[in-house]
């Protein structure tokens, strides 16, 4: 299982978090803290996975970001890492080659395919392609849902004259 998702950047700031088991906001942030100075200052050509308090930590750097998923000891850390680059792929595929400012300005669209990728810490999509239709088609109604609020808006100002 996963327990949170991580996304750090390479300063140390967090740009996504997805906390899949029950953490208090003071062991969030201390979690947080712990792990983006265990991870950034670890050099590039070492391993990616860490061990951290009878967890793993499954790592990977793309471009600025730290992608980060902590799992059980148990649990396939190679499996982790298709994972991580599965998210990052469909990133790409939406956003166009992601970059930090992408993740920055539409962190929403990054929870939606996160959420659409993971539930409750399993995979539950491995398909890139349904997962892109799935976005698309949340696309479309939240374009369809602004239409109807303008047009609304508009009848109602016309009303109001």
């Amino acid at each position: 299982m996963i327990h949170f998702v991580l996304l750090i950047s390479r300063q140390g700031k967090v740009r996504l978090t997805k906390w899949y088991s029950t953490y208090s906001q003071k062991e969030r942030s201390k979690v947080i803290r712990e792990l983006s100075s265990l991870i950034l200052t670890r050099g590039p050509k070492l391993c990616n996975f860490v061990e951290w308090k009878g967890f793993k930590v499954v790592y990977k750097r793309y471009a600025s970001l730290y992608f980060c998923m902590c799992v059980d000891p148990d649990d396939n850390e190679l499996e982790t890492l298709e994972i991580i680059h599965h998210f990052v792929e469909i990133l790409d595929r939406y956003f166009g080659s992601v970059c930090e400012l992408d993740l920055i300005f539409n962190f929403h669209k990054a929870y939606f395919i996160l959420d659409e990728i993971l539930i409750a810490g399993e995979l539950q999509e491995p398909s890139k392609r349904i997962v892109s239709r799935l976005i698309a088609a949340q696309d479309k109604l939240v374009e369809t849902a602004k239409e109807e609020a303008s047009s609304l808006s508009n009848i109602i100002a016309q009303a109001t004259k």
